[in-house]
């Protein structure tokens, strides 16, 4: 972290004795201690956090990637679906002819017919 070598922590001691006398210097030396290692703790916390949020977004765009082939690759295969339906359904051009319309009858119109015939019959006959 900081190039300091043994002949500045020499001369730092020297002058916190001179400065601070030898009573307060072994509490001054405890508490920037203290400090110090806070500091290298959140130092190194935030270290974490970011190589956490790296991997996290790094995480997100590999799968975005895979979501991506894997939505082209399910397109291709609607796609090769939906050509094989149409080469494999014959169309009404293709058809034989049987030479007469096919019947769309549901049965609905002649039941609404059954049922006028008979109401025209109880009519009659109540009369």
């Amino acid at each position: 972290m900081f190039d300091i070598g043994f002949l500045e922590l020499l001369i730092l001691a020297v002058v916190g004795l001179l400065v601070l006398g030898p009573e307060r210097l072994p509490r001054a030396a405890r508490t920037a201690g203290l400090w110090i290692g806070r500091i290298k703790r959140s130092v190194s916390d935030m270290q974490r956090e970011i190589n956490s949020q790296l991997e996290a977004e790094e995480l997100r765009r590999k799968l975005d990637e895979q979501q991506k082939k894997l939505d082209e690759s399910v397109d291709r295969v609607k796609r090769d679906v939906e050509g094989l339906a149409k080469t494999d359904t014959p169309s009404t051009d293709d058809a034989p002819s049987t030479g007469h319309e096919p019947s769309h009858d549901t049965g609905i119109e002649r039941r609404s017919d059954e049922s006028t015939s008979k109401d025209a019959d109880k009519d009659a006959a109540s009369r």
